[in-house]
């Protein structure tokens, strides 16, 4: 979802020339960008609209999960409340259809070439690979996390939550999540994966550009694990705390283990994540050094700033604890010194946010130059027009 939007749109446009003809929301071709269905109504085309600014809140989206989609049911139904008025109540194949299309202008089709194609080596691994702890690989939540975060879940409060958070830093937030059992298994199971790694010869995809070491949880079966903890467990609480960023419609995510060690990653440099909200847990083992270092949030545009002293940060990891923080928050991991640092990473992100931020230029609900620049506009505003005011009375005193 991370193409840039004018290259998939520049593309889809192609591909409409190639075919000599348009396509509206429902593919049928005709070229009108419009739909009339058996009941006669008229269905606006993502051609000619837009996806609302604010969400229809009290709409009860569908269920997309019996679908044989290309992309997850979650998501159509993350979408779905952002739809036009006049497509809310019509049938859910319509629907399907202009959301798809919106999906779509994120892929190209050489991006779409590269989804279907890992999805055949993810699928090559499900088969054969032979897990060591099945109970890992379906959400039972009472044996995955400490009774103080399924309690502050349970009752889903902005003050449940602050009662089992730590908030050192604005935007950190630390809390204990993961029962010591959880850890250990889960770090078996990676162990497992890697020796079969290593046996059978196969290559494996890393997490991302700057881990060497680790695995991507979701490429051996643990992507439906992972889906259940970020809709059921991650988003509520970004709900909560990050929704200027998308935090209320997380709808996908990418899971991963990263290691550090003297023969592994030893740091991290400073960069961002291609999250909106990023869940950082410590597995274990033992260890000294690795600490997490902050340096505060930014847009795109401002991601390269000075950090203001208000914004310095460090962590320290603890087994079991997580760090709970937008992927905008700019950071990195020092020089793990002794022994061995096994973190779970959760990246989870919205599409929603994603084609909303296309029409935005200020992000000063959550970029922090972005707000020190809008104050700057305020300032420079109020010292002109007290000038303007001061030179109209002097002119009156004459």
């Amino acid at each position: 979802m991370s193409q840039d939007g004018g290259i998939a749109a520049a593309a889809a446009a192609m591909d409409r020339k190639k075919d000599g003809q348009s396509t509206n929301a429902t593919g049928n071709g005709n070229g009108n960008g419009n739909r009339n269905g058996s009941n006669g109504v008229v269905y606006p085309s993502y051609a000619s609209h837009r996806l609302r600014l604010n969400p229809s809140v009290d709409h009860k989206s569908d269920n997309y999960d019996d679908l044989q989609l290309d992309f997850s049911p979650l998501l159509f139904s993350s979408l779905e409340r952002y739809l036009p008025p006049a497509l809310l109540n019509s049938s859910r194949d319509h629907k399907v259809q202009f959301m798809r299309e919106i999906l779509l202008r994120y892929f190209p089709e050489g991006e779409r070439t590269r989804v279907q194609k890992h999805r055949e080596y993810r699928q090559k691994i499900i088969s054969n690979y032979q897990p060591l702890h099945r109970e890992l690989y379906a959400m039972h939540a009472a044996n995955f996390f400490v009774p103080s975060f399924l309690k502050a879940i349970s009752e889903n409060t902005e003050e449940s939550y602050r009662n089992i958070m730590s908030e050192p830093s604005p935007g950190v937030l630390t809390f204990e999540m993961l029962q010591p059992r959880f850890c250990e298994m889960l770090l078996a199971e990676v162990e497992n994966f890697e020796r079969w790694v290593r046996e059978t010869k196969f290559r494996i995809m890393r997490p991302n550009t700057m881990n060497k070491f680790g695995a991507v949880l979701d490429d051996f079966g643990l992507e439906t694990m992972l889906e259940k903890l970020m809709e059921d467990f991650i988003r509520p609480i970004s709900r909560v705390f990050f929704t200027e960023v998308g935090g209320s419609t997380l709808d996908s995510h990418h899971g991963f283990v990263v290691e550090y060690g003297m023969d592994r990653d030893v740091d991290l440099g400073f960069h961002v994540d291609d999250s909106e909200v990023t869940l950082n847990v410590c597995l274990g083992k033992q260890f000294s050094g690795g600490e997490l270092f902050f340096r505060g949030v930014r847009c795109e545009k401002h991601v390269n700033t000075e950090t203001q002293p208000e914004e310095i940060f460090d962590y320290s990891h603890a087994a079991g604890r997580a760090v709970l923080h937008r992927g905008r928050h700019r950071h990195g991991a020092r020089a793990t010194t002794s022994g061995q640092r096994i973190n779970l990473l959760l990246w989870c992100r919205s599409s929603v946010f994603r084609e909303l931020r296309k029409y935005q230029k200020d992000f000063s609900s959550w970029c922090a130059e972005c707000q020190r620049e809008k104050k700057e506009r305020q300032r420079q505003s109020i010292a002109a027009t007290k000038l303007e005011l001061l030179k109209r009375d002097g002119e009156t005193a004459t």
